[in-house]
């Protein structure tokens, strides 16, 4: 198991659940309400992981890897994008299901989760492939999917600073709030 895989899987399943809405005859409400909850909480549980696991296992081994300009880079963004997903989750909530509005609501939402995701295979994963030992990434996979198990029906969605976020991952500070299960230290890095 590696946790680059695991979220290469989620991300395939977060496109096969947009494309399931596009399926569905917008007059059917109850369906359209219903995969669009599965999805939306399954957005914001998927970042959460990233942001208590991923993301400051990537700054630990870029850090380690004396790359952390391009690491940190690649998190702040990361986070950023993350903000633009949840602001577009909200902006889907303000409409009723079927609307012109909420179809255009959903296709924001689901070209923020492409960019992030394009951007995060490109970069992040692949980086954290050639960085991280099997043994390190087998781990984070255990403790990525023990999270998103024990959040299955979703994690209330905050925003992040970003430049916060990168300072108290490397510091190994972040608050115990964003779910972390503190893998790794980045101080010893």
């Amino acid at each position: 198991m590696d946790i680059t895989q695991l979220v290469l899987d989620d991300h395939h399943e977060q496109r096969r659940l947009f494309a399931i809405l596009e399926q569905i005859d917008r007059r059917d409400t109850g369906a359209l309400s219903a995969v669009w909850g599965r999805l939306a909480a399954f957005l914001e549980v998927h970042a959460a992981a990233e942001e208590a696991i991923f993301y400051p296992a990537l700054l630990q081994v870029g850090i380690a890897a004396r790359r952390r300009s391009g690491v940190e880079d690649e998190t702040l963004d990361a986070i950023h994008d993350h903000n633009d997903i949840r602001d577009a989750v909200t902006e889907v909530a303000r409409h009723s299901a079927g609307s012109d509005d909420w179809y255009a609501a959903v296709a924001g939402a689901n070209l923020a989760n492409s960019d992030h995701m394009a951007e995060e295979e490109r970069e992040g994963l692949t980086d954290f492939r050639r960085l991280a030992g099997l043994q390190q990434r087998h781990d984070l996979a255990v403790a990525f999917a023990t999270f998103e198990a024990r959040n299955v029906t979703g994690v209330v969605p905050v925003d992040k600073d970003p430049a916060a976020y990168v300072s108290q991952a490397e510091a190994g500070t972040l608050p115990a709030s964003d779910g972390s299960l503190r893998i790794g230290d980045l101080r010893r890095a």
